[in-house]
């Protein structure tokens, strides 16, 4: 039994994503509220009473879909970084925005932003989770030390990011993930002088 159970976990996960994947693709034919669940399990090959097995309409999908992406972005903001430590700005790479690569491998999903009948909750949802990671996740030091009220700082800063990321995306990613985190570092280095990554308080 235990076995049994084992199994069908990825392959329910599996199923659940190819839901996600086809709401994504009809979202953008057609606008969220013109979507049926009928075009969900079609498009994604599936009958209803499968579909029904994993949610009980398309707004349990479609809340499922966001709350899986925004936490997907949350865990990406700290795997390059140690909690505790200090990372100076002027030493800062590409492999320290690991958020980025997280947009840009699921591009698919954040070109949401660009569409107006779009997922409920994304345009809250997305920079809401960007303002979280900069307020409970990061400490931060100015340059210079200079004094400021943080709780304006860090909204300063994540929502000026997010509108950043808008941008990229609205332009359609053109430039590379390279280029893009390079001007981001560069911007950064003007206001931050260092950060440490707090990480999950328990």
């Amino acid at each position: 039994m235990r076995d049994d159970l084992r199994e069908a976990s990825p392959r329910r996960n599996r199923t659940k994503e190819h839901f996600k994947s086809a709401l994504v693709r009809l979202i953008k034919a057609k606008g969220y509220h013109s979507v049926t669940v009928k075009d969900i399990v079609d498009a994604a090959a599936y009958n209803r009473s499968t579909f029904y097995v994993q949610y009980k309409d398309k707004i349990e999908l479609a809340e499922d879909l966001l709350a899986s992406m925004l936490q997907g972005l949350e865990e990406s903001v700290g795997k390059p970084h140690v909690p505790g430590h200090k990372v100076y700005t002027a030493k800062l790479n590409p492999a320290s925005f690991h958020i980025i690569a997280y947009i840009y491998e699921h591009r698919d999903f954040f070109e949401l932003l660009k569409y107006e009948d779009t997922l409920p909750g994304l345009r809250t949802g997305f920079p809401n989770t960007i303002l979280k990671i900069y307020m409970e996740k990061f400490t931060f030091e100015t340059i210079n030390n200079l004094p400021v009220n943080m709780d304006y700082f860090k909204r300063y800063t994540a929502y000026g990011f997010y509108g950043l990321i808008l941008h990229w995306i609205d332009g359609n990613f053109k430039e590379s993930q390279e280029e893009f985190i390079k001007e981001v570092i560069d911007l950064t280095k003007t206001h931050i002088y260092s950060f440490q990554y707090i990480g999950d308080r328990r």
